[in-house]
């Protein structure tokens, strides 16, 4: 009997990554992720699957961030009631990161409606805070490196990739097949996470492709950061940093806490975490020790040195301080959240900085200021961008081509077939060339909505 595998997401695009494997007239989705940036991919999330919620009978999740994991509100409300398996650390990232997404799309939301800037009357939100906090109620952690059975038949495993905490790649076995997800890899070297596991043996193999065309370059996140802020506090201005709240938001706090502790910065300059998502995440940390490399010294020193902001007035408090100082806030692209407001607020003058920590999918705020545009749209207005913009090179929490290359070569054995997923187009086909001349493996960049029998 056969075993289908078709791209939902995740494919052409560093976005949205479903991929449905059917066997045996069941049905089970590997992530379950949003579309982020280009107006095209995220008028998908209002298009309904080509299988309906009720027909998948179960899900896996490789990590929490919600190009993964934000669709899953979405498909519980609209029937899906299957279990859906992970890893602890993503459990407790999905409890932070999914509420808090139904809320800022409520909040978008509400603000479009108030100021009459939606072309819809009403402007709806994708899902609801609630939404996302009944969908909580399916996940069912597992522990790495023990396989377990995720429907009758079919057996999964995983194993750490790095990235962020509970990221894993993912081993199915079905129906003779041995299907590996890579997940997003971290990189070897990070300055925040472990290295991932080498791959297990696979017939089929899905590896992502974000910084499939890229070689990171040599050095420390302290680096690129110490000289920039130290430049913004020389001038007196304010840096706006949009962050992920899981995993970059941390890499930043832990690189500023070094740089303050060496005398790159001064120890006086304030950095706030405008963020209650990051808030939490950050306060995980303790609880996860094995997966990452900071000791508990590391983890207070980090809070120590941080502001942290819970409420919406406190949020809006810091626009009236006066002197340098350092705003991380949610979305890592720009996309939504309080950044926003800094944003609109501090990119018009040239004494600011905003300090971009990441890749910047195609179309999004983020990837137009890395761009260089003069001015971006934030709530129906114009923002000119005068402030300096800084991109850091080596914050990065996914593996380059020449370490998703080392990572393929771990394996113990040549897959008979790699997909490469989850990139842009130039990226994927530019790992899925160096795949068939390096290792000389069968390789094929898919489209989105191909189904492949195994």
């Amino acid at each position: 009997m056969s075993v289908t595998l078709t791209f939902l997401g995740g494919a052409g695009t560093v976005t949205g990554s479903k991929y449905l494997v059917r066997h045996g007239g069941r049905a089970l989705l590997v992530d379950c992720g949003l579309f982020q940036g280009y107006k095209p991919l995220r008028l998908r999330n209002w298009q309904p699957l080509p299988v309906a919620p009720a027909a998948v009978h179960a899900v896996l999740l490789t990590h929490a961030h919600l190009d993964h994991s934000g669709y899953l509100p979405l498909l519980a409300r609209d029937g899906f009631a299957g279990p859906v398996f992970c890893t602890a650390g993503t459990r407790d990232l999905c409890a932070i990161l999914l509420p808090d997404s139904g809320h800022l799309q409520e909040e978008d939301a509400n603000y479009l409606n108030r100021h009459h800037l939606s072309q819809h009357e009403p402007a709806l939100p994708l899902y609801t805070r609630l939404d996302a906090q009944h969908s909580l109620a399916l996940l069912r952690p597992r522990p790495v490196h023990t396989a377990f059975e995720p429907l009758p038949g079919w057996r999964a495993t995983f194993t750490r990739a790095g990235h962020i905490l509970g990221a894993a790649s993912i081993l199915l076995k079905v129906g003779g097949r041995r299907i590996l997800f890579s997940g997003d890899l971290g990189r070897p070297d990070d300055l925040l996470m472990r290295a991932p596991e080498p791959p297990p043996a696979a017939d089929v193999v899905l590896v992502e492709s974000t910084y499939g065309n890229r070689t990171h370059p040599e050095g420390a996140v302290t680096d690129e950061l110490g000289p920039a802020l130290a430049r913004l506090a020389a001038r007196g201005g304010v840096a706006v940093v949009p962050v992920f709240a899981v995993g970059r938001a941390q890499t930043v706090l832990h690189a500023i806490a070094r740089l303050k502790a060496e005398g790159t910065l001064p120890p006086s300059l304030p950095v706030y975490l405008d963020s209650p998502m990051a808030v939490s995440a950050t306060q995980l940390f303790e609880g996860h020790m094995d997966e990452h490399r900071l000791d508990r010294a590391a983890l207070h020193a980090m809070a120590r040195g941080t502001t942290l902001v819970h409420s919406v007035d406190e949020s809006k408090a810091l626009a009236r301080l006066h002197g340098p100082r350092v705003i991380l806030s949610a979305s890592g692209m720009a996309t939504g959240g309080r950044v926003l407001h800094h944003l609109a607020l501090h990119a018009g003058d040239h004494r600011n900085m905003i300090v971009l920590t990441g890749h910047q999918a195609g179309g999004t705020r983020g990837a137009r200021i890395a761009a260089g545009e003069k001015s971006i749209r934030i709530f129906g207005q114009e923002v000119a961008i005068r402030a300096e913009v800084v991109q850091l090179a080596t914050a990065s929490a996914h593996a380059d081509g020449g370490q998703l290359i080392d990572w393929l070569r771990a394996s113990p054995r040549a897959p008979g077939r790699v997909c490469v997923v989850h990139g842009e187009l130039a990226a994927a086909d530019a790992l899925r060339e160096r795949i068939a001349h390096t290792l000389r493996w069968p390789a094929q960049v898919p489209e989105h909505g191909d189904t492949l029998t195994l």
